[in-house]
């Protein structure tokens, strides 16, 4: 079983920081790519970033150059830095994991973590 938990959300002034963290529990971290998405109130939830389990990153074009996305393979942790935060990133952020088991994709999610930004 795995299980996913955010932390690290909070209420920033635009031009803020905020660092996310996901700890992951199980055994799946290691074979899985790590994401962050998000979902602004009355909005679908959108893809932010992942990351390979070989580190290798894609962000999407809103927060290119702001956030970065990383990973602890020891720590089974991954981690959402969040820089020069705009107004528009508020959203609840989600941590997925995604792992290939053949035959089928696996998608893991956690609870989300609220970020708010105030300009």
């Amino acid at each position: 079983q795995v299980r996913l938990v955010e932390s690290g959300g909070g209420s920033v002034q635009a031009g803020g920081s905020l660092r996310l963290s996901c700890a992951a529990s199980g055994n799946i971290f290691r074979m899985s790519t790590m994401g962050w998405y998000r979902q602004a109130p009355g909005k679908q939830r959108d893809l932010v970033a992942t990351i390979t389990r070989d580190g290798y990153t894609n962000y999407v074009d809103p927060v290119k150059g702001r956030f970065t996305i990383s990973r602890d393979n020891a720590q089974n942790t991954v981690y959402l830095q969040m820089n020069r935060l705009k107004p528009e990133d508020a959203a609840v952020y989600y941590c997925n994991a995604r792992a290939l088991i053949m035959p089928a994709v696996w998608d893991y999610w956690g609870q989300g973590t609220l970020v708010t930004v105030s300009s």
